[in-house]
């Protein structure tokens, strides 16, 4: 995409956009504070866009203060009141468009860049990058196909396994399939063997998951999951397994680079990492970085995050989950395109270890961003 005429005549404006319709909302809220709060003014000029439950684009105040948690009922929220905002595309630009009622229409300038700090559907799935592509905006993190696929965690796997790397074993169930023939889903699902882990397949944040310890307890744990997604993800439990993550971030060059790996220890009356564990204040969730692994194991898990960025076409950043078993083997959870940028984030925290601060991390990011096209790549 070619530089509008007047770009280097100031500085590039980033649109920050979070909140969403996805149960992530108050995270992606959260993330948004903490970025918002590291950008550096003087360099970038920011607009934060909010992204109200109900699908409403909105002129957010931006303030970092408004977007932390204050308790388990106090969760931030974007204020679907508030100025509507939208992209307008035009032959060589693409501008934000804000309009209030009684007031004429008002253009807040070009977009350079924009930073989709949304979790979940509607917005870490593809969605939102499938927009920005049709309207011809650069923007940090994945692109439509990776995002797409590993928000799927059923086809993440798919994908994953087919690339050569080791994935817990699973089986999805639908909602449809649930209610249709339970006997029939409940057989396929014994196979695995109990205890299983039940969750929304395209869901974070730990929302909706459970564990079903037997065959008594499956039916209520994919109900749960189904409040949050009409397709659950069975999957084996990985017991005595250590919880260990790596951070990807981009080079200028393309190529991944990886973190020093961190170990999640969950203390307390948590039997996994859940919601309250990742981001409610006074939980007993302790953090080793890095991780206690032998050099050995900590360049393997290091390589297969690469090999698990690489596998889906992965862009700018992403933050990859293993299970390191008692035998020492290594299998990869998940990767997330979107991790959190939370004050107890991992990303974040195993990239400061690593020697990249959060405010430079922030910046690599947006310059990635900047220096790639729109557009098949």
């Amino acid at each position: 995409m070619n530089e509008p005429a007047g770009r280097e005549s100031r500085k590039p404006r980033v649109a920050v956009v979070f909140g969403g319709r996805s149960s992530e909302h108050a995270i992606s809220c959260v993330t948004a504070g903490s970025v918002l709060a590291a950008i550096d003014r003087d360099k970038y000029d920011v607009i934060p866009i909010g992204i109200a439950t109900d699908g409403r684009w909105v002129l957010e105040s931006g303030d970092p203060e408004r977007l932390r948690i204050q308790g388990p009922d106090q969760l931030p929220s974007v204020d679907g009141d508030r100025a509507a905002i939208a992209l307008a595309p035009y032959a060589s630009s693409t501008d934000l468009i804000v309009t209030e009622p009684s007031q004429p229409p008002r253009t807040l300038g070009e977009v350079d860049v924009v930073f989709p700090l949304l979790h979940g559907p509607w917005g870490e799935d593809g969605t939102i990058q499938g927009l920005l592509e049709m309207a011809g905006v650069r923007y940090v993190g994945a692109g439509v196909l990776a995002s797409a696929v590993s928000m799927d965690k059923a086809y993440m796997k798919i994908v994953l396994a087919a690339a050569g790397l080791p994935v817990m074993a699973s089986v999805t169930v639908t909602a449809r399939e649930w209610d249709a023939d339970p006997a029939a889903c409940r057989e396929r699902v014994g196979a695995l063997g109990y205890p299983l882990f039940v969750k929304p397949a395209r869901g974070g944040s730990s929302i909706g998951i459970a564990k079903a310890h037997d065959a008594s307890e499956l039916g209520a744990c994919l109900e749960e999951a189904h409040r949050h997604d009409s397709k659950a993800l069975v999957e084996v439990s990985a017991e005595g397994a250590r919880e260990v993550e790596c951070g990807v971030l981009q080079a200028l060059d393309g190529t991944p680079e990886t973190s020093l790996p961190a170990e999640l220890r969950i203390g307390g009356d948590h039997e996994f990492y859940d919601f309250s564990a990742k981001y409610l204040p006074g939980e007993h969730t302790e953090i080793d970085i890095p991780a206690d692994l032998t050099p050995a194991l900590t360049a393997e898990l290091r390589d297969l995050a690469s090999r698990a960025f690489e596998a889906v076409g992965c862009e700018g950043l992403a933050r990859v989950d293993f299970f390191v078993q008692p035998d020492n083997s290594l299998v990869v959870n998940e990767i997330n395109t979107m991790p959190g940028f939370t004050p107890t984030s991992m990303f974040p925290q195993m990239w400061a270890a690593s020697g990249v601060a959060y405010p430079a991390l922030v910046d690599r990011l947006i310059q990635l961003a900047l220096a790639r096209d729109t557009g098949l790549r």
